[in-house]
């Protein structure tokens, strides 16, 4: 029997976790995880594992390849849980590109169309702006509010915005590379302690994505959704949907709106989650969510020593 824990959450990263060989380690002793990987593999007509566990790297980062490696590397980790532990989380929440993953996980889409989701997901945003047009930087040690401020001074009839409001003190900002690089300069002038240029080629969650975000619409009407089984606080709006026409808005907006990351970890604590576990390679969430959450538990599993310490810590 499996066992429904309220104040325990699962995550799911987004682009940026991944690297090569991530979570092979796990697979060489849960043969889940290649077969997982071969059905993502017939999706797409190429050898995904063989792209994750031997690279190349830039082929690896390329947004297309990127998205659907991580979708396929989170759900294989919960299928893996699933079958080592009773213990279910009662909220899931996902981080862009995690957002889907988490909708897999939570049996609101399939596994087959989540992989042709994202792979589509990914050619249409580097699609909209091509490689060289936008950029994305992170800015540390200014609120969020100065931030916001001063992208609207520096857009200049272009764009750039405040797209990831990932903890306290810590924003993204993405949009045409001129207005990034002068909105960069102006925070640094504002008091930041740092602003850095992220190595991606897309400039994700701002207005330079609407077009993308327009044709991703009529895969998405297309994609057959379900009421997911397993609360899951959506990044646009902080809120949970069950019917599939608001999880598609949602997904839609998701593409050129901010992710809104700490108000939706906020809103998790205030229903009583005191326990956030990271499901997908790395420890990038669980970093954030310790500035957000500083009196939660925090833990993060991707082989099978994290994935042992995290059943026998919720255990206790």
């Amino acid at each position: 029997m499996t066992q429904i824990l309220n104040n325990l959450a699962f995550l799911f990263p987004g682009q940026g976790s991944q690297s090569v060989g991530m979570i092979t380690e796990l697979a060489n002793s849960h043969p889940e995880v290649r077969q997982l990987f071969a059905v993502a593999s017939d999706v797409l007509g190429k050898d995904l594992w063989q792209l994750v566990s031997e690279g190349p790297a830039e082929e690896l980062n390329q947004t297309h390849n990127t998205q659907p490696a991580l979708l396929a590397a989170g759900v294989a980790l919960w299928q893996v849980w699933c079958k080592q532990s009773t213990l279910r989380p009662a909220w899931f929440v996902g981080h862009s590109l995690g957002e889907y993953t988490a909708l897999v996980c939570a049996n609101a889409l399939s596994f087959e169309d989540g992989i042709k989701l994202v792979a589509q997901r990914g050619l249409l945003m580097q699609e909209a702006v091509p490689a060289g047009i936008g950029a994305m930087a992170a800015i540390l040690g200014l609120d969020d509010t100065q931030v916001i401020e001063i992208c609207v001074i520096a857009a200049e009839n272009e764009v750039v915005s405040a797209v990831n409001f990932n903890s306290p003190g810590q924003v993204v900002i993405a949009g045409n590379v001129a207005a990034v690089e002068r909105a960069m300069l102006a925070v640094k002038a504002a008091g930041a302690k740092r602003a850095v240029l992220l190595p991606v080629s897309v400039p994700s969650h701002c207005a330079l994505m609407l077009p993308a975000a327009e044709k991703l619409d009529s895969y998405l009407q297309n994609t057959a959704f379900r009421t997911p089984e397993i609360q899951l606080v959506h990044n646009v709006d902080v809120a949970t949907h069950s019917d599939p026409a608001s999880i598609r808005l949602a997904l839609k907006q998701q593409l050129y709106q901010p992710v809104r990351w700490v108000d939706s970890i906020k809103f998790m604590s205030e229903q009583g989650v005191n326990r956030f576990v990271e499901c997908g390679p790395g420890k990038v969430l669980i970093g954030l969510n310790k500035r957000i959450v500083k009196e939660a538990e925090h833990f993060t599993f991707y082989d099978t020593d994290t994935l042992n310490n995290v059943m026998e810590q919720l255990n206790d």
